[in-house]
Formats: C-alpha cells, sequence, structure tokens
C-alpha cells in the first residue's frame, strides 16, 4: 500500500509539473515557485491551531484543481500556474511523507508524525 500512495504522489507531482509545461512559462519558473506555498507555515509563528489552518488550506488538492480550472476558464494563465505549482508541491510533499497538519503540532500530520 506505502508504495502505490508513494506511486499516486509521484502522479499528481507529475501532473502538476506537465500542467506547467502546458502554460509555457520558462523552465526556471518551476523550481523557483515549487517551495512558495511553503509561505504557509508562517501561520504557526501565531500559534499550532493557525498555522494548522492556513498550512492546510494551501496544501489542499483541491484547491490546486480549482485554480488550475478558473484559470483555464477564464483565460487567467497565472491562475493556472498557481494551481499547477500546488498541485505538483502537495504531489512531492507527500511522497516524502510531509502531509496535512494536525492543530496540535507541526509535527502532527494526517501520514504520522515527521
Amino acid at each position: 500500500m506505502k508504495t502505490l500512495l508513494k506511486l499516486e504522489y509521484l502522479a499528481e507531482f507529475l501532473l502538476g509539473f506537465f500542467l506547467f509545461k502546458v502554460l509555457s512559462y520558462d523552465w526556471w519558473w518551476f523550481p523557483v515557485l515549487l517551495f512558495t506555498p511553503d509561505i504557509s507555515m508562517i501561520g504557526y509563528l501565531i500559534n499550532p491551531k493557525l498555522g494548522a489552518y492556513i498550512y492546510n488550506f494551501f496544501h489542499h488538492k483541491g484547491l490546486g484543481v480549482v485554480l488550475t480550472i478558473l484559470g483555464m476558464i477564464t483565460f487567467i494563465n497565472v491562475l493556472s500556474l498557481a494551481g499547477a505549482i500546488i498541485l505538483a508541491h502537495i504531489g512531492m510533499d507527500r511522497f516524502f511523507g510531509f502531509g496535512l497538519k494536525h492543530r496540535t503540532a507541526f509535527r502532527d500530520t494526517h501520514l504520522g508524525k515527521i
């Protein structure tokens, strides 16, 4: 099961990368933007509850899907770019064992303790 989940997360990362490539941005934007969703950890400076809420919002697959589709419907490429980056980032995070956060502490995730 663990291998199957890792393959799913890898596929999600590759989907995000594919969507990025379809948007025709220069290649170097991908590594530059790949870790931008982690800026959401800033909420942990206030408290773990707020930190988990903000982190989980920006690490939710649904947000990536909605932004990608919204960008395609409205022809606003930057929205699709944000969605693609979020999807790729989430796939990468999950592949390495970083999950959505519980309100108790940053180390407590839906995939277990980090």
